[in-house]
């Protein structure tokens, strides 16, 4: 079965960063594409990121560009989210999320906490 499973969420000063990671299983990695969301309490889940099957094709939220950086290993079944220059608003509940077979597959979530 699908699997998704994130970490490298944690407590980060303003003007830090993280590294999240997605290692995926249960499916053919490389062919899909990934992407990461985040959700706050009492918001909806919104797309930060998304990365092609190859790698190749990256796409980001406005309020992310030039901060955070997606990338994926497909040797490792493993897809990244890069995030630089931390603000408190970044603070969030960060998930990875795969679509096979037309079914949106979630992981459990990484908690991102940004404060001083």
């Amino acid at each position: 079965q699908v699997q998704l499973v994130e970490s490298g969420g944690g407590l980060v000063q303003p003007g830090g960063s993280l590294r999240l990671s997605c290692a995926a299983s249960g499916f053919t990695f490389s062919a899909y594409a990934m992407s990461w969301y985040r959700q706050g309490p009492g918001k909806e889940r919104e797309l930060v990121a998304s990365v092609s099957s190859t790698g190749r094709i990256t796409n980001y939220a406005d309020s992310v560009k030039g901060r955070f950086t997606i990338s994926r290993d497909n040797a490792k079944n493993t897809v990244y989210l890069q995030m630089n220059s931390l603000k408190p608003e970044d603070t969030d509940v960060y998930y990875c999320k795969a679509n096979v077979a037309r079914v949106d597959y979630w992981g459990q979530g990484t908690q991102v906490t940004v404060a001083s």
